[in-house]
């Protein structure tokens, strides 16, 4: 087991009672964790969550990142010049809550570098090697997935399984993830131009040209909504759709749970839906492109000598996102062939989903004829069902957090908890108030789903309110007239769709499910990133 996971208590470990909170007077943020992990992780997800990113926290099954101890690091470590990082870092989770300060933990430079996960060195050594590698990497990897699942499938003994995952699956989930990261690396960019964007147009038109970064190509969180209808026009068979974008789906991070598409009925339902609505998802993006070329006709009027800076930067920007999205994909395609791992694993012993309670290190001991203690899965599986129960948790944690004393509280905040200010009231405004996610503003019925196997309740023309959404979400997004969550960022794979798609969206309310019911009618401003309560 990492070194991190030996430092928690043992017996924490064993049970898997996790509270990374209790280290005291630290802020913990999961802002766009949350968006790509909605759910509670099992023990063996954590456990190989820790292999990818050992300075990943975890409350009551969680992920969290300690952004406090970070910017003290930084702090320590480049003195006056950390201001650009520190920067970098708020522009990537988004600013605090206004009055919680930054917990001071002075150090020397030495003991700071002494708090970096021991590997940081050679991870960002290895993304550097991963930018150079990154083309091939893409190409490769979907013929590397079948052989892959096919070699799992046909592993006779558990000696046999273990070697695949030590010398074939386990390097190249890691060479994926850092391939994914090196993808991301331009991501910055974006960001800086839409910021400068906004200061020249507004935000409305700042979201209508950011709308078409999908440019000529394909945005791989566009394809599962687009490739529904593909396949209802029958340009694309629902064998191509489940091998391009089967391994995608709401729950894709979480390995005990199936994706979509491993339900063969799923497509099928998917595209009787978009039929009998008459859905046209290429009519959608067509009217897009249409309100993105105004929007740029009106730039150019504005600012004529900058025609050829704004058609450089959005052709920069539309190539980053586009193998941002793809590396992000293959990780994925690559990372669901853990599940299938741990499943003839478990096999071996009859374990069935049993095997996702274990450590991946338990697991290499079961597949090397160690023992296990046993007894203690019963609790493991019962804290884990617990931590299932509770509502999804702030998104910004300072101090010391009770999760059960916080989920009965009546008058809990969803957006951030503060330990040193507990009692801060909700806003009881009519206004709410989070990131412009995509430009438009309409009126409308809300219909809050707090969980995706919910979503079918969501009825043409009404505006979907949630805590989050994530790839899986998508193909729902076009019975939506807008979407509004508690939990996100304006480059997120779900604002990215619902821009390129014409559908308004704020995203990062903070408390749009507690203060928004069903029935509510409310106007959303996707531009100005409000929803008003009519």
């Amino acid at each position: 087991m990492n070194n991190h996971i030996k430092s928690l208590n043992a017996l924490t470990l064993d049970h898997y009672d996790i509270n990374c909170t209790n280290m005291g007077d630290e802020i913990w943020i999961n802002t766009n964790i949350s968006e790509t992990i909605p759910d509670v992780y099992t023990p063996l997800t954590w456990s190989i969550g820790k292999i990818l990113d050992e300075g990943s926290g975890n409350i009551y099954g969680r992920p969290y990142m300690n952004i406090s101890r970070r910017i003290n690091v930084i702090k320590a470590i480049m003195g006056p010049f950390s201001k650009g990082a520190l920067k970098r870092i708020f522009d990537l989770y988004g600013e605090l809550p206004k009055g919680m300060t930054i917990p001071n933990h002075p150090m020397s430079r030495s003991e700071a570098f002494k708090m970096m996960p021991p590997n940081a060195l050679g991870i960002g050594k290895a993304s550097r090697n991963a930018t150079r590698t990154l083309k091939p990497f893409l190409k490769g990897t979907p013929d590397w997935q079948k052989k892959m699942k096919l070699k799992i499938e046909n592993a006779e003994t558990p000696d046999v399984l273990q070697q695949i995952w030590i010398k074939e699956l386990k390097p190249y989930v890691l060479k994926a993830w850092l391939n994914a990261g090196a993808a991301a690396t331009g991501m910055q960019k974006i960001t800086s131009l839409s910021k400068k964007l906004t200061k020249m147009v507004g935000p409305e038109n700042c979201a209508i040209l950011m709308s078409n970064l999908r440019g000529e190509q394909q945005l791989e969180s566009l394809g599962l909504v687009r490739g529904i209808s593909k396949v209802l026009s029958g340009e694309m068979s629902k064998e191509q759709y489940i091998e391009q974008y089967g391994h995608r789906g709401t729950h894709e991070y979480e390995l005990s749970l199936p994706v979509d598409a491993e339900n063969p009925d799923w497509i099928e339902k998917q595209v009787r839906e978009y039929e009998s609505l008459g859905i046209d998802v290429e009519k959608m993006l067509i009217n897009q492109r249409k309100k993105f070329d105004e929007a740029f006709v009106r730039f150019i009027e504005r600012y004529p000598n900058k025609i050829m800076w704004l058609k450089k930067e959005l052709k920069s920007a539309s190539n980053v996102m586009i193998l941002r999205e793809r590396a992000r994909s293959e990780f994925v395609r690559v990372y669901r062939l853990i599940r299938l791992f741990a499943l003839k694993a478990g096999a071996f012993h009859d374990l069935g989903e049993k095997v996702f309670l274990l450590y991946i290190d338990e697991v290499e001991q079961l597949l090397s004829g160690g023992e296990i203690k046993w007894e203690i899965i019963p609790i493991r599986r019962a804290n884990y069902e617990k931590y299932k129960r509770y509502p999804p948790f702030p998104s910004v944690i300072k101090g010391r957090f009770d999760p059960e004393a916080w989920a009965n509280n009546p008058d809990r905040r969803t957006d951030y908890y503060d330990a040193s200010m507990p009692n801060v009231e909700i806003d009881s405004t009519d206004m709410l108030k989070g990131h412009p996610g995509a430009a438009g503003s309409v009126k409308g019925l809300v219909r809050v789903i707090h969980r995706f196997e919910d979503a079918h309740q969501l009825l043409p023309g009404e505006i979907l309110v949630t805590t989050t959404t994530n790839i899986g979400w998508t193909p729902v997004f076009p019975k939506a007239l807008a979407i509004v969550t508690d939990v996100g960022a304006p480059l997120s794979h779900a604002a990215i769709v619902a821009r390129e798609m014409g559908i308004p969206a704020v995203v990062g309310c903070g408390d749009a499910t507690i203060r928004l019911k069903t029935g509510d009618k409310v106007k959303v401003d996707g531009g100005q990133g409000t929803v008003e309560i009519l």
